[in-house]
């Protein structure tokens, strides 16, 4: 099981989360430097899954108000794949005490990554669009009312 933490973006560990977006993001899949970081970083929840001791994966999190947070830039290192990692990563999100008051959680999934967001629990929305060159889905997870 891996070992997930949260921090902001003025944690040392962010270097590593924005390692693996690197190497992921531009170096796979041929994403612009210039688009990887972005405005929204500074202000945004990161987290970095470790298996083995390795920082292995990483996402953060943009509230988009006080009832919707965005899930981003999810990102696991080819070395840590098929190990459980996305969805351990996944979960651990959603269930974050620092997004504990959130009611929905959207994202933009890379259309080959539809399939795994599905299985969590996401819907889609809308049409699919690019990004950066790659086509995208908006898809959505509402909390359960209790």
């Amino acid at each position: 099981m891996p070992r997930i933490v949260a921090f902001p973006a003025t944690d040392p560990q962010f270097a590593a989360c924005m390692a693996i977006r690197m190497a992921v993001f531009v170096a796979e899949q041929n994403v612009p430097p210039d688009e990887e970081r972005d405005e929204h970083d500074a202000a945004a929840l990161h987290f970095l899954a470790y298996h083995a001791n390795l920082p292995v994966g990483t996402a953060r999190v943009i509230r988009k108000n006080a009832a919707t947070a965005k899930i981003t830039r999810v990102a696991v290192l080819k070395a840590g794949r098929g190990h459980g990692i996305g969805t351990a990563l996944m979960q651990f999100i959603e269930t974050a005490p620092q997004l504990a008051d959130v009611d929905a959680f959207v994202l933009d999934a890379q259309v080959h990554a539809l399939e795994f967001y599905t299985r969590l629990g996401y819907a889609t929305e809308g049409g699919s669009f690019m990004e950066a060159g790659i086509p995208h889905q908006r898809m959505r997870k509402s909390r359960p009312l209790i």
